[in-house]
């Protein structure tokens, strides 16, 4: 059975913001319902409050070049705490695709907090940058290294 793994982002209110943002970076279709498009608001025995009724409570950005995440708005109702880098969202390109890798890391870093500038790692991969954009998620860009 094959599988595919998605990362699967959390927010608190910005979760359309992020979805809008990464779909103007990588490309592709974004799909989203909210806390009242699917009835799950609280004078309905849902999670969200009548003011999150407009969050998401499912939403993806699915690219024809692989690219997918999918998002969610944690309602007030639920904990919620982000964390320091509990997840690291990976895009891995081979020696080919370094212009494409480059125009995602060239989007990604509208409002965000470079960690490490894309260029030549010590270990030997040919380009490598690590960011935490303005939605607090940590991407790690990188051409896969030749062994």
């Amino acid at each position: 059975m094959p599988i595919t793994t998605t990362a699967h982002l959390n927010f608190r209110g910005n979760a359309r913001a992020a979805l809008d943002f990464y779909q103007s970076v990588f490309g592709g279709e974004v799909a989203a319902i909210t806390f009242g498009d699917a009835h799950n608001v609280q004078s309905n025995g849902g999670l969200a409050t009548a003011e999150e009724a407009d969050q998401v409570m499912w939403g993806q950005v699915l690219a024809d070049n692989g690219f997918h995440v999918m998002v969610y708005d944690v309602p007030s109702a639920l904990s919620y705490d982000r964390g320091d880098k509990p997840v690291y969202v990976s895009v891995r390109g081979d020696a080919e695709s370094a212009d494409e890798l480059t125009a995602y890391w060239n989007g990604l870093t509208d409002g965000a907090t470079i960690q490490a500038d894309l260029g030549p790692a010590p270990w030997g991969a040919p380009l490598y940058g690590m960011l935490t954009d303005r939605f607090g998620v940590v991407w790690v860009l990188d051409l896969q290294a030749q062994y």
